[in-house]
């Protein structure tokens, strides 16, 4: 279903820059530091990277173990309803 304020609203357009703006951007991505010789601001990962990984890991075998566990009446439960989900949705 398309919300009726989709086809109405305007996008938020971008920042208006001039291309000296955007041709210095370019030359200091290309070098690998601003103009003035300080280096680009790079976003810094602050979480700890061992539970990252460990958070990744348990991830990548969540789901097979879930699926192991359940009966097979329960996984066609749960697409039964995923299936009904989906075609709400569409309508």
């Amino acid at each position: 279903m398309v919300a009726w304020h989709d086809e109405i609203m305007a996008k938020p357009s971008a920042p208006k820059r001039d291309f000296m703006q955007v041709g210095r951007a370019i030359v200091e991505r290309a070098i690998g530091e601003q103009m003035d010789g300080k280096p680009l601001e790079t976003s810094v990962d602050a979480r700890n990277p061992r539970k990252v990984e460990a958070g990744r890991l348990g991830g990548l075998r969540g789901g097979k173990a879930r699926a192991k566990k359940l009966s097979s009446s329960k996984r066609q439960e749960i697409a039964r309803k995923a299936a009904e989900k989906r075609w709400k949705s569409e309508q």
